[in-house]
């Protein structure tokens, strides 16, 4: 499955800013949390446009622009580049110039196609789990999960690790037997 790594991206279009900004997502929660932080940066601006691609669900939204010439573009470039797991919004300052219908269709799918550009990952399925080990055991956990992502480590009795990791890690750190996992949920990373 593709996605991307999370980006931004500005263009000005006679004197319009265009401010594209790209996210991986996990869930439909992360869109409201996304569009409010985006609007909460962006101050000001005329229209907060989104599309988003979440499994089999796809949405997008004009916010104020003429109908079709923003969210559908924006989405149908996502489309076209086979992207799973992403949600796109593009903030944009009203330059007093007017762009017409075709020339906002073309600035919105430039836009996404300039933030896209060099961003484009291959997604694997994951899990964010819980482990807990002794102290002894630190170095060779750590080994295993080279290149994991860990999300929080807590040191007390014994220590516990937050961790987006790999089905694979995720196997051989089950048969390494030096750690209680707990499975939170899954994920793709």
């Amino acid at each position: 499955m593709l996605s991307v790594k999370n980006n931004t991206n500005t263009i000005i279009i006679k004197n319009s800013k265009f401010i594209t900004i790209i996210y991986q997502i996990d869930n439909i929660e992360e869109i409201d949390k996304y569009l409010k932080e985006v609007k909460n940066q962006y101050k000001n601006a005329t229209h907060y446009c989104y599309a988003y691609i979440l499994d089999s669900t796809s949405k997008c939204s004009d916010d104020g622009e003429p109908s079709g010439t923003a969210g559908i573009p924006m989405l149908e470039i996502l489309k076209k580049n086979n992207l799973d797991h992403v949600l796109c919004i593009v903030v944009r300052y009203f330059g007093k110039i007017l762009l017409g219908a075709g020339g906002l269709v073309r600035a919105y799918s430039r836009s996404v196609k300039e933030c896209l550009e060099n961003n484009i990952i291959e997604l694997k399925e994951g899990l964010n789990i819980k482990i807990t080990f002794s102290y002894n055991n630190l170095k060779k956990i750590d080994y295993i999960l080279n290149n994991c992502i860990i999300n929080k480590k807590t040191y007390n009795k014994d220590i516990i690790y937050d961790i987006n990791i790999t089905k694979e890690k995720y196997n051989e750190l089950t048969n390494s037997n030096i750690c209680t996992i707990e499975i939170i949920k899954s994920i793709y990373i």
